[in-house]
């Protein structure tokens, strides 16, 4: 019998806040990087890498960092060398950012104004002329490596900006969630900006999101990658493999009736568009939604008791929590038999905005098919307690059931 999630507080806030007690390893880099702009808070350019996989606390760390930072910049002592410093927190996802803001509105010496998008602070600082002196990127592997002009980015790459506009640089990073060519980045590319400025890089192991015995971990983890392993046996994790879409969907509704915190997810292979229509999933019996893009709702997406009626994107999940995930694997998604694995049919990948600006890839091909399994292993690690999968090809399906 798998275990049932209890007395939950599903609030990203509290989650989030800086105020929860640290693991060992997160103290630690707490202490590191503090100690790090203590040393470098005269220099002129310094740059701290945290890096870490999808569910191992760097959101949750960061804030406590900002906090402590803020705490100092604004009630310090008046010998403190943090005080008085001007710092920021950056990141380029707006449902993380909705989560930030509602954060700070609830502790003493953070301010909404504190948070921005990376482009934001770029523009503000270039018509200014001031520089920061910390910033914080959190999912810095969403920042741009190329001018967008959709998003008002005319430069070359945001980080390189950031750290022109700021005297310190701390960037949460990891490889395995970068989802468009505009923001292809790699530790060969990351490394290049370590040259000529003082550095350091802290690693997170130790997997906090997801509930769940190290095998069944890697399972997860395996999927994600697009290998199929055996699948333990879990008494602690709800992982289920379904042949009826709706069928999963009906299970996920009743976790959300009892748990909260549920939602269904899905790779980005159904027909979407930012405007005022509805798009449909269909598979089989089942017919949903898609998320619908709301700007001004205060709540993100994941929060929002009317989105268990809508399939979530890689988009408006990334960076959060669910107590029960359910992941429908999209049509880009096939079963290689030959190979034994998931193989990836890029062309069948909706997100066409995906794909664009491929200018210094050098193998664009893999490049996609990279872009896709990184979506999928998000999605794939967002439930603590439960996972609930469902193929769209056939023989995938079969292929999962018989893990």
């Amino acid at each position: 019998m798998t275990a049932s999630p209890m007395a939950l507080d599903n609030a990203a806030t509290h989650k989030l806040s800086p105020d929860l007690a640290l693991s060992e390893p997160q103290t630690e880099l707490l202490h590191r990087v503090v100690s790090f702009c203590e040393r470098h808070q005269a220099d002129d350019s310094a740059l701290f890498v945290i890096e870490g996989a999808a569910g191992t606390g760097k959101s949750v760390v960061l804030n406590a960092i900002f906090n402590t930072l803020q705490t100092r910049a604004r009630s310090g002592a008046a010998d403190d060398l943090l005080r008085g410093l001007r710092n920021m927190v950056i990141v380029n996802h707006p449902e993380m950012l909705k989560l930030y803001r509602n954060i700070a509105a609830t502790m003493p010496n953070l301010r909404k104004s504190d948070y921005e998008r990376p482009t934001t602070f770029i523009n503000k600082s270039a018509k200014t002329g001031r520089r920061a002196d910390i910033v914080l990127v959190d999912e810095a592997h969403l920042l741009l490596t190329r001018p967008d002009r959709y998003n008002h980015f005319a430069q070359q790459n945001h980080l390189e900006e950031i750290l022109r506009w700021a005297r310190i640089v701390v960037v949460v990073f990891d490889p395995l969630q970068v989802l468009k060519f505009k923001s292809h980045w790699s530790t060969d590319l990351l490394e290049s900006f370590r040259k000529g400025r003082p550095s350091e890089t802290f690693h997170l192991d130790t997997q906090f999101r997801v509930s769940a015995s190290p095998a069944t971990c890697s399972w997860i983890d395996a999927l994600g990658q697009g290998d199929i392993l055996p699948r333990p046996k879990d008494p602690s994790f709800d992982l289920r493999l379904y042949d009826d879409c709706a069928k999963l969907y009906a299970d996920l509704c009743t976790c959300n009736a009892k748990y909260g915190l549920c939602r269904l997810l899905s790779t980005y292979d159904y027909p979407y568009t930012l405007n005022d229509e509805d798009h449909f999933i269909t598979e089989g019996d089942f017919r949903l939604r898609w998320d619908r893009s709301l700007p001004s709702e205060k709540l993100p997406w994941a929060e929002r008791p009317d989105t268990i009626d809508e399939v979530g994107s890689v988009y408006t999940i990334q960076g959060f929590d669910l107590n029960y995930a359910g992941v429908i694997l999209g049509p880009s998604l096939f079963y290689d038999a030959k190979n034994d694995r998931i193989g990836v049919r890029p062309e069948r990948y909706e997100d066409s905005a995906a794909f664009q600006g491929r200018d210094g890839i050098a193998t664009p091909e893999e490049a996609k098919k990279r872009v896709i399994l990184n979506a999928l292993n998000v999605i794939l690690t967002r439930g603590i307690h439960g996972l609930f999968l469902y193929a769209h090809d056939p023989a995938l399906r079969e292929r999962l059931l018989r893990t």
